[in-house]
């Protein structure tokens, strides 16, 4: 089990996360409903036992809280990876209704984030959708692997951030795949 624990002027954040659990326990409250159901996605898909507080403020918005989180849970996941031999490469292409997202993530030691959605909203739950994408790529920054995530077609908003975050959860997750086997030939990530 990872503990990360952030504390700043805008946010204070408790964190604990175990990646390849056998039954997700899953306990997320950050004041904003529609960020908790997101991340409740991306941890039981991804089989993770996940335990989130965030207390942020939310009066000035979103962006403090949503910004502290992807780098708590960036850093804990790369903790996660970096203590097990992993498959390393994970991707999944997710059919959410009527919108389909392809993602990939390398488990691989340099952060780095491509995200294609293409909102036709500015807010959805209440949450500035530009923050998605800055969400995923603090993440990916943090937990030092590539991700890319690409919506090829959408008509609803709340189908196209939960498909990504679904989409990410699997690929994480066959990408955590235990292996005992090198998945590189520099010798090290």
């Amino acid at each position: 089990m990872i503990t990360i624990n952030r504390k700043t002027k805008e946010t204070t954040i408790e964190l604990t996360l175990k990646v390849n659990s056998q039954n997700s326990q899953v306990t997320i409250d950050t004041g904003l409903p529609f960020f908790d159901h997101m991340l409740d996605q991306l941890a039981s898909h991804g089989g993770w036992d996940l335990s989130l507080k965030m207390t942020a403020d939310l009066k000035v918005d979103d962006h403090h809280g949503i910004e502290d989180v992807a780098i708590c849970l960036g850093q804990a996941l790369y903790q996660a990876w970096k203590a097990q031999s992993n498959k390393r490469y994970g991707q999944r292409l997710l059919p959410m209704d009527e919108s389909l997202t392809m993602v990939a993530v390398d488990l691989c030691g340099r952060g780095y984030s491509v995200t294609n959605l293409p909102f036709t909203m500015e807010q959805l739950g209440g949450i500035s959708t530009e923050m998605w994408e800055h969400f995923f790529y603090t993440f990916a920054i943090n937990a030092q692997i590539n991700l890319h995530i690409d919506n090829h077609y959408f008509k609803n908003n709340h189908h196209l951030i939960e498909g990504a975050f679904k989409g990410v959860a699997y690929a994480l997750k066959e990408a955590l795949t235990p292996n005992e086997k090198s998945t590189t030939t520099k010798g090290v990530l």
